[in-house]
């Protein structure tokens, strides 16, 4: 039977939840009220330095930043930090009025999106709701590829060889040739890749070949 290939649940302590980074203790109360009242797992920042200690590897969920943050990195500094680390967390800004074109630029540069303050219910929670959706896809797609990473490591040199050859379009006679063993043990190679990486066809294989070559 072809092992499946669908994501499991995250560990242990990768609950999905929302960071707000702001230095406005009565908004960041206010806020994070409003949002565990949605139902919503929230955990609060006064700065963008003390997001950065307390984070100990990726996270789930999304971040609600604040643009202009004094006495250390602001909003803008800290995605820029994130997106160099290669942090897929999905980032809404939360900024005033004069701050709308730097965060129309932060969105260029890859932020999910931007709400103004005073941030209305609605919006937040609409905007919010949408971050977590894009989370958990991108989430999902790294599961698979994590899981498919693993498969391909319990391939045996040959087998890999076979996989990349086979990815690459070539039939069966002209891989025994590169390989000098016979077609059968090609078909009985191919098989073998097939079965470890939990493909049920050769579209289903090179779909999880393009995901980790």
């Amino acid at each position: 039977m072809p092992m499946t290939c669908a994501p499991q649940p995250p560990p242990a302590g990768e609950t999905p939840a929302i960071h707000l980074v702001d230095d406005d203790e009565a908004l960041r109360t206010a806020l994070s009220r409003l949002l565990r009242a949605a139902g919503h797992e929230v955990r609060v920042y006064a700065s963008a330095a003390e997001f950065l200690m307390a984070r100990n590897g990726p996270l789930r969920g999304c971040l609600l930043l604040d643009v202009r943050m004094p006495g250390g990195p602001n909003g803008l500094e800290l995605h820029q930090a994130l997106v160099r680390q290669g942090e897929t967390l999905p980032v809404v800004f939360l900024t005033g009025h004069g701050d709308i074109p730097m965060s129309v630029q932060a969105v260029k540069n890859g932020a999910f999106d931007f709400l103004t303050k005073p941030v209305r219910r609605d919006d937040l929670l609409k905007t919010v709701d949408a971050a977590l959706e894009a989370d958990k896809v991108l989430w999902q797609a790294g599961t698979l590829r994590r899981e498919l990473l693993r498969r391909e490591a319990d391939l045996t040199p040959v087998e890999k060889k076979v996989l990349h050859l086979v990815i690459a379009g070539d039939p069966n006679k002209m891989i025994a040739a590169e390989l000098g063993c016979s077609e059968r043990t090609v078909k009985a190679h191919r098989a073998q890749v097939m079965k470890k990486m939990g493909a049920s066809s050769l579209p289903e294989l090179v779909n999880f070949a393009a995901r980790i070559i």
